[in-house]
Protein backbone atom coordinates (compact mmCIF):
# COMPACT_ATOMS: atom_id res chain seq x y z
CA UNK A 1 0.00 0.00 0.00
CA UNK A 2 2.67 1.94 0.80
CA UNK A 3 4.40 1.47 -1.96
CA UNK A 4 1.65 2.10 -4.18
CA UNK A 5 0.92 5.76 -2.68
CA UNK A 6 4.89 6.73 -3.04
CA UNK A 7 4.45 5.29 -7.24
CA UNK A 8 1.25 7.61 -7.69
CA UNK A 9 3.24 10.58 -5.59
CA UNK A 10 6.23 9.93 -7.56
CA UNK A 11 4.07 9.92 -10.82
CA UNK A 12 2.78 13.32 -9.91
CA UNK A 13 5.58 15.11 -9.06
CA UNK A 14 6.69 13.97 -12.96
CA UNK A 15 3.69 15.32 -14.11
CA UNK A 16 4.03 18.44 -12.45
CA UNK A 17 7.66 18.74 -13.88
CA UNK A 18 6.23 17.97 -17.12
CA UNK A 19 3.71 20.42 -16.97
CA UNK A 20 6.23 23.04 -16.01
CA UNK A 21 8.55 22.69 -18.28
CA UNK A 22 5.52 22.54 -20.86
CA UNK A 23 4.33 26.09 -19.58
CA UNK A 24 7.76 27.46 -19.97
CA UNK A 25 8.01 26.66 -23.46
CA UNK A 26 4.74 27.99 -24.31
CA UNK A 27 5.49 31.22 -22.43
CA UNK A 28 9.25 31.37 -24.40
CA UNK A 29 6.96 31.41 -27.99
CA UNK A 30 5.91 34.27 -29.35
CA UNK A 31 2.35 34.97 -29.28
CA UNK A 32 0.29 35.64 -32.46
CA UNK A 33 1.32 34.13 -36.00
CA UNK A 34 4.52 34.40 -36.87
CA UNK A 35 4.65 37.55 -38.93
CA UNK A 36 5.69 37.05 -42.94
CA UNK A 37 7.84 39.20 -44.65
CA UNK A 38 6.77 40.48 -47.86
CA UNK A 39 8.01 39.77 -51.19
CA UNK A 40 9.18 43.25 -51.60
CA UNK A 41 11.27 42.86 -48.58
CA UNK A 42 12.27 39.46 -49.75
CA UNK A 43 13.53 40.54 -53.13
CA UNK A 44 15.64 42.91 -51.58
CA UNK A 45 17.45 40.49 -49.92
CA UNK A 46 17.69 38.23 -52.32
CA UNK A 47 19.26 41.48 -55.08
CA UNK A 48 21.43 41.86 -51.82
CA UNK A 49 23.02 38.42 -52.03
CA UNK A 50 23.06 38.16 -55.64
CA UNK A 51 24.84 41.53 -55.98
CA UNK A 52 27.76 39.89 -53.77
CA UNK A 53 28.04 36.90 -55.41
CA UNK A 54 28.03 38.06 -59.35
CA UNK A 55 30.64 40.69 -58.07
CA UNK A 56 32.76 38.04 -56.41
CA UNK A 57 32.27 35.03 -58.44
CA UNK A 58 31.36 36.03 -61.90
CA UNK A 59 27.67 35.61 -63.48
CA UNK A 60 28.25 32.04 -64.46
CA UNK A 61 30.04 30.95 -61.09
CA UNK A 62 27.25 32.44 -59.17
CA UNK A 63 25.51 29.49 -57.16
CA UNK A 64 22.06 29.96 -56.91
CA UNK A 65 21.93 27.87 -53.95
CA UNK A 66 24.72 30.34 -51.99
CA UNK A 67 22.66 33.29 -53.20
CA UNK A 68 19.56 31.52 -51.64
CA UNK A 69 21.07 31.08 -48.30
CA UNK A 70 23.12 34.35 -48.02
CA UNK A 71 19.37 35.57 -48.47
CA UNK A 72 18.18 33.39 -45.79
CA UNK A 73 15.33 31.94 -48.21
CA UNK A 74 14.80 28.66 -49.97
CA UNK A 75 15.58 28.32 -53.58
CA UNK A 76 11.90 27.36 -54.00
CA UNK A 77 10.90 31.22 -52.87
CA UNK A 78 13.82 32.63 -54.70
CA UNK A 79 12.53 30.92 -58.26
CA UNK A 80 9.31 31.93 -57.30
CA UNK A 81 9.95 35.41 -57.07
CA UNK A 82 12.97 35.50 -59.90
CA UNK A 83 12.67 32.11 -62.32
CA UNK A 84 16.00 32.16 -64.02
CA UNK A 85 19.50 33.56 -63.43
CA UNK A 86 18.86 36.20 -65.81
CA UNK A 87 16.01 37.46 -64.34
CA UNK A 88 17.50 38.23 -61.05
CA UNK A 89 20.30 39.68 -62.64
CA UNK A 90 18.13 42.19 -65.20
CA UNK A 91 16.70 42.90 -61.64
CA UNK A 92 19.97 43.96 -59.98
CA UNK A 93 20.44 46.52 -62.93
CA UNK A 94 17.25 47.54 -62.66
CA UNK A 95 17.49 48.47 -58.81
CA UNK A 96 20.39 50.52 -59.48
CA UNK A 97 18.50 52.88 -62.22
CA UNK A 98 15.66 52.90 -59.35
CA UNK A 99 18.14 54.60 -57.06
CA UNK A 100 19.80 56.49 -60.15
CA UNK A 101 16.44 58.15 -60.38
CA UNK A 102 15.70 58.65 -56.48
CA UNK A 103 19.45 60.71 -56.72
CA UNK A 104 18.24 62.70 -59.65
CA UNK A 105 14.63 63.84 -57.91
CA UNK A 106 13.06 64.70 -61.46
CA UNK A 107 10.48 66.93 -59.65
CA UNK A 108 13.10 69.08 -58.75
CA UNK A 109 15.12 68.51 -61.91
CA UNK A 110 11.94 69.89 -63.87
CA UNK A 111 11.85 73.32 -61.66
CA UNK A 112 15.63 73.65 -61.58
CA UNK A 113 16.88 76.34 -63.65
CA UNK A 114 19.52 75.41 -66.62
CA UNK A 115 23.05 75.22 -65.34
CA UNK A 116 21.58 73.75 -61.99
CA UNK A 117 19.84 71.43 -64.17
CA UNK A 118 22.18 69.87 -66.71
CA UNK A 119 25.06 69.78 -63.34
CA UNK A 120 22.68 67.29 -61.14
CA UNK A 121 22.08 65.01 -63.80
CA UNK A 122 25.33 64.96 -64.84
CA UNK A 123 26.21 64.83 -61.28
CA UNK A 124 23.54 62.16 -61.11
CA UNK A 125 24.90 60.20 -64.06
CA UNK A 126 28.36 60.30 -62.55
CA UNK A 127 27.49 58.72 -59.41
CA UNK A 128 25.87 55.63 -61.60
CA UNK A 129 28.28 54.96 -63.79
CA UNK A 130 31.54 55.68 -62.06
CA UNK A 131 30.69 53.51 -58.96
CA UNK A 132 32.51 51.14 -57.95
CA UNK A 133 29.75 48.48 -58.21
CA UNK A 134 28.62 49.57 -61.48
CA UNK A 135 32.60 49.30 -63.16
CA UNK A 136 32.44 45.94 -61.45
CA UNK A 137 29.24 45.10 -63.50
CA UNK A 138 30.57 46.26 -66.56
CA UNK A 139 33.47 43.76 -66.37
CA UNK A 140 31.29 40.92 -65.94
CA UNK A 141 29.04 42.20 -68.84
CA UNK A 142 31.95 42.66 -70.98
CA UNK A 143 33.60 39.25 -69.84
CA UNK A 144 30.58 37.19 -69.61
CA UNK A 145 28.59 38.70 -72.44
CA UNK A 146 29.89 36.13 -75.58
CA UNK A 147 28.55 32.69 -73.51
CA UNK A 148 25.68 34.92 -71.91
CA UNK A 149 23.91 37.55 -73.97
CA UNK A 150 20.68 38.08 -72.37
CA UNK A 151 22.94 40.02 -69.52
CA UNK A 152 24.25 41.93 -72.45
CA UNK A 153 20.80 42.79 -73.41
CA UNK A 154 19.63 43.05 -69.90
CA UNK A 155 22.61 45.81 -69.17
CA UNK A 156 21.83 47.80 -72.03
CA UNK A 157 18.13 47.96 -71.75
CA UNK A 158 17.78 48.35 -68.39
CA UNK A 159 20.62 50.58 -67.74
CA UNK A 160 21.50 52.43 -70.99
CA UNK A 161 18.55 52.84 -72.52
CA UNK A 162 16.97 53.49 -69.54
CA UNK A 163 19.38 56.96 -68.41
CA UNK A 164 19.43 57.83 -72.29
CA UNK A 165 15.78 58.22 -72.64
CA UNK A 166 15.39 59.93 -69.35
CA UNK A 167 18.67 62.20 -69.93
CA UNK A 168 16.97 62.83 -73.60
CA UNK A 169 14.01 64.08 -72.14
CA UNK A 170 15.45 66.65 -69.87
CA UNK A 171 17.17 67.70 -73.21
CA UNK A 172 13.98 68.38 -75.29
CA UNK A 173 12.05 70.07 -72.73
CA UNK A 174 14.86 72.66 -72.55
CA UNK A 175 14.74 72.62 -76.11
CA UNK A 176 10.93 73.52 -75.87
CA UNK A 177 11.74 76.33 -73.32
CA UNK A 178 14.06 77.83 -75.71
CA UNK A 179 16.95 77.39 -73.35
CA UNK A 180 19.17 75.92 -75.77
CA UNK A 181 19.39 75.03 -79.82
CA UNK A 182 19.82 71.31 -80.32
CA UNK A 183 19.19 69.77 -84.09
CA UNK A 184 19.25 66.01 -82.83
CA UNK A 185 18.83 65.63 -78.57
CA UNK A 186 18.96 62.46 -78.66
CA UNK A 187 22.52 62.64 -80.81
CA UNK A 188 23.63 65.16 -78.19
CA UNK A 189 22.45 63.46 -75.42
CA UNK A 190 24.62 60.32 -76.32
CA UNK A 191 28.25 63.46 -76.72
CA UNK A 192 27.14 64.39 -73.53
CA UNK A 193 26.95 61.26 -71.20
CA UNK A 194 29.96 60.33 -73.23
CA UNK A 195 31.86 63.70 -72.29
CA UNK A 196 30.95 62.98 -68.78
CA UNK A 197 31.48 59.27 -68.35
CA UNK A 198 33.96 57.35 -70.77
CA UNK A 199 37.23 58.17 -70.18
CA UNK A 200 37.14 58.11 -66.25
CA UNK A 201 34.93 54.51 -66.41
CA UNK A 202 36.91 53.11 -68.70
CA UNK A 203 40.51 53.65 -67.45
CA UNK A 204 38.58 51.88 -64.20
CA UNK A 205 37.30 49.04 -65.98
CA UNK A 206 40.92 48.38 -67.98
CA UNK A 207 42.07 48.87 -63.64
CA UNK A 208 44.45 51.56 -64.54
CA UNK A 209 42.72 54.09 -62.19
CA UNK A 210 40.40 53.93 -59.71
CA UNK A 211 36.94 55.17 -59.78
CA UNK A 212 36.49 58.49 -59.38
CA UNK A 213 35.72 60.17 -55.86
CA UNK A 214 32.56 62.32 -55.44
CA UNK A 215 34.58 65.19 -55.56
CA UNK A 216 35.84 64.44 -58.94
CA UNK A 217 32.56 63.82 -60.09
CA UNK A 218 31.89 66.63 -59.15
CA UNK A 219 34.01 69.11 -60.70
CA UNK A 220 33.82 67.01 -64.13
CA UNK A 221 29.75 67.78 -63.97
CA UNK A 222 30.51 71.50 -63.47
CA UNK A 223 33.00 71.41 -66.90
CA UNK A 224 31.00 68.65 -68.39
CA UNK A 225 27.77 71.85 -67.98
CA UNK A 226 29.88 74.37 -69.19
CA UNK A 227 31.21 73.09 -72.19
CA UNK A 228 27.79 72.10 -73.47
CA UNK A 229 25.86 75.25 -72.76
CA UNK A 230 28.82 77.14 -74.60
CA UNK A 231 28.12 74.89 -77.23
CA UNK A 232 24.87 75.10 -77.17
CA UNK A 233 23.18 77.94 -75.49
CA UNK A 234 21.32 80.80 -77.38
Amino acid sequence: MFSKICTIKWMSIGIWKINMVQNQQIEKRPRGRPQLRCDDDTKGLIIEAANTQFHENGYAAASIATIAQEAGVSTKTLYRLFPTKADLFACIISDRISRFLLALDPPMLANADLREGLERMLMAYGMLTLSEDTVTIMRLVIGESDRFPEIATSFYEQAILRTNALMEDWLRRQVERGLIALEDPHLACGMLRGMMAMEPQRAAILRQEPPPKIEAIQARARMCADLFLKGCAL
